[in-house]
C-alpha cells in the first residue's frame, strides 16, 4: 500500500467531540331582436334540442374521462407513497444519520492476510441507515500524526448500513520490507468517523480493544477508505 504525509495536528481535535376573464361569456347584441313567431315549421327547434342533447353528452363523457384519470392518479400516487423506498434501495439521505460510536459497534482485528494488516469493522447497532463517510481517523495512544487514505480504495458511493450492517476498513500496519520508520507498539487504538464533509466530525469515536500484546505499526500506516466488502477492504 502507498505512503502518505501526516495530516495537520488541528484535526486530530476532532477525535475528541431547504387576471382572467369574469367567465360570463356576455356579448354587446345591439338593440334588441324582436321575438319570432313560432310557427307549425318546430324542425329548427328540433335540430337545436339535438344539438343540445349531444354536446350535454360529450361534456359528460369528458368529465367521466376526467375523472377515471384523475382517480387513476390519484391511486398511483397512494401505492408510491405505501410502498416507500424499495427493498435494497438506499434511504433518502434525510433519513440517514452519520455512523458514529453511540450507533455502532467497532472492532479492530489483526488479519493473517494480508501480512502487517488490521480489518476495522463497523456493525449499524442502531434503528437508521448511517452512513460511513471517507475513511476512518486512526489514533494510536498519543499518537501526533493521522494516517492517510489509499486513495485507489475510494468507493463510487458513500458506504450506507442499514440497521444490523456492517462496513469496514483495512489497516496497513507496517512495510512488509522493512522501509517503515518509527515503528512502535500500539496499546489503545481510537477511530474518529467524519461528518458530511472531509476531516469534519461525524460524533462520537470509537476505542475498540486489541489484542493484549498490542499492534505493531510503523510510518507506513495507512488505511482504506470505508467499504463495504470486507474481501475488498483487505486486497
Amino acid at each position: 500500500m502507498r505512503k502518505y504525509h501526516a495530516l495537520p495536528v488541528a484535526l486530530l481535535a476532532a477525535l475528541a467531540l431547504t387576471a382572467c376573464q369574469d367567465g360570463t361569456g356576455t356579448q354587446d347584441e345591439g338593440a334588441a331582436k324582436p321575438q319570432l313567431t313560432a310557427t307549425a315549421n318546430t324542425a329548427p327547434t328540433d335540430a337545436a334540442s339535438d344539438k343540445a342533447g349531444d354536446t350535454a353528452a360529450d361534456t359528460a363523457t369528458v368529465a367521466k374521462t376526467t375523472k377515471a384519470t384523475t382517480a387513476t392518479k390519484a391511486a398511483k400516487a397512494k401505492g408510491t407513497s405505501a410502498k416507500g423506498t424499495k427493498p435494497g434501495t438506499a434511504a433518502a439521505p434525510a433519513a440517514r444519520v452519520s455512523c458514529n460510536g453511540t450507533n455502532t459497534t467497532v472492532t479492530a482485528k489483526p488479519v493473517r492476510r494480508p501480512i502487517n494488516h488490521m480489518l476495522i469493522t463497523v456493525k449499524n447497532t442502531g434503528s437508521k441507515a448511517c452512513d460511513l463517510t471517507y475513511y476512518p481517523v486512526l489514533r494510536f495512544d498519543e499518537m501526533q500524526w493521522v494516517p492517510q487514505p489509499i486513495e485507489e480504495s475510494k468507493p463510487q458511493a458513500v458506504t450506507t448500513l442499514a440497521p444490523g450492517e456492517s462496513g469496514y476498513a483495512g489497516v496497513a500496519l507496517s512495510a512488509a520490507d522493512g522501509s517503515g520508520s518509527g515503528g512502535s507498539t500500539g496499546r489503545k487504538l481510537t477511530v474518529g468517523f467524519q461528518g458530511r464533509t472531509p476531516h469534519s466530525s461525524g460524533g462520537p469515536s470509537a476505542i475498540p480493544q486489541l489484542p493484549s500484546e498490542g499492534v505493531y505499526y510503523d510510518s507506513s500506516l495507512t488505511v482504506t477508505y470505508w467499504l463495504r466488502d470486507m474481501d475488498e477492504a483487505l486486497s
